[in-house]
């Protein structure tokens, strides 16, 4: 009798890993998965634990919570971390633990040709890359595009001002719905030689902030046009509007990069491997303008 590999989700109650484990839970049994929090009290904690998903405490920045959860787990799928500038030193933590437990795989979200991506979010995805190798753990990289919905999370405001401020000029935008993202790397986690694989995952079609704009005029009944402006002065409108340093920084250079063409792939290996095509960025546009609509209240992707 087969006895089903251990899948190991980290960064469980975040918006992809959740995703993640639905994706999972459709062909792998529910005792078969092992999600990595760091709050097992919360209430999307509390909820994988309800479909049946083992609950582990793993915790990037803390190396003790690391051993046990990995204990046991023969394929792991590393969420990269949101605290952008501590990443590199907490997904090293994971990895070594990883290397030190046996697992088996380590599949890692990482950025859409990270190897020579000019953004800044990059670097740390080059230094986890780097480590992966360094460590002699077999692993895969899952090389994602944006997420449709970080595009998304700036609609409210443009459609309030009529106004959707940018600086990614008109570069073209590959992005697809994270919950496509998901099922890719549920894909890869569950089953099959994916070892040694470098997967470049993007959306198809692709759109340019004029077009999204469009679309959201569309979706919506009100008029939304597209402003772009240099990068620097994208930066300095967002400070102005009370974003975060660091986050401002990362707008700006994401649309800056965009414009230059580091958000565009046509390769379409996101389409061939979850096999079906990625989501429509108009599907996603459409849903998030109506869903905010219902609620009377905007949604927030970031």
């Amino acid at each position: 009798m087969s006895t089903s590999p251990r899948l190991f989700v980290s960064g469980a109650t975040g918006h992809l890993g959740r995703l993640v484990i639905d994706a999972l839970l459709e062909t792998v049994p529910a005792g078969a998965i092992v999600a990595g929090v760091r709050d097992p009290a919360k209430e999307a904690a509390v909820a994988l634990r309800d479909k049946g998903v083992e609950v582990r405490i793993a915790n990037y920045a803390r190396p003790e919570t690391l051993a046990s959860a990995l204990a046991g787990i023969d394929r792991l799928l590393l969420i990269s971390g949101s605290e952008v500038g501590q990443r590199t030193a907490q997904h090293r933590n994971v990895i070594a633990a990883a290397k030190d437990a046996g697992v088996g795989l380590i599949a890692y979200t990482s950025i859409l040709h990270a190897d020579r991506s000019p953004l800044f979010l990059a670097a740390e995805h080059r230094a986890t890359e780097a480590a992966l190798a360094e460590a002699g753990v077999p692993y895969t990289l899952l090389r994602n595009g944006f997420y449709t919905e970080v595009y998304t999370w700036r609609l409210p405001l443009a459609l309030e001002h009529g106004t959707l401020v940018g600086a990614a000029g008109e570069g073209r935008i590959s992005s697809a719905a994270r919950a496509d993202y998901a099922r890719a790397a549920a894909i890869v986690l569950a089953a099959g030689d994916h070892a040694g694989r470098t997967y470049e995952l993007a959306g198809d079609p692709a759109f340019t902030m004029a077009e999204l704009a469009a679309v959201a005029s569309e979706t919506s009944g009100k008029t939304v046009t597209y402003r772009n402006v240099t990068a620097e002065d994208y930066r300095s409108g967002a400070l102005k509007a009370g974003v975060p340093e660091t986050f401002a920084k990362i707008l700006s250079d994401t649309d800056a990069g965009a414009a230059t063409g580091a958000l565009f792939d046509d390769g379409g290996e996101l389409a061939r491997l979850i096999g079906r095509p990625t989501t429509p960025f108009r599907a996603t546009v459409a849903d998030f303008i109506q869903t905010s609509a219902s609620t009377d209240q905007p949604s927030s992707h970031a």
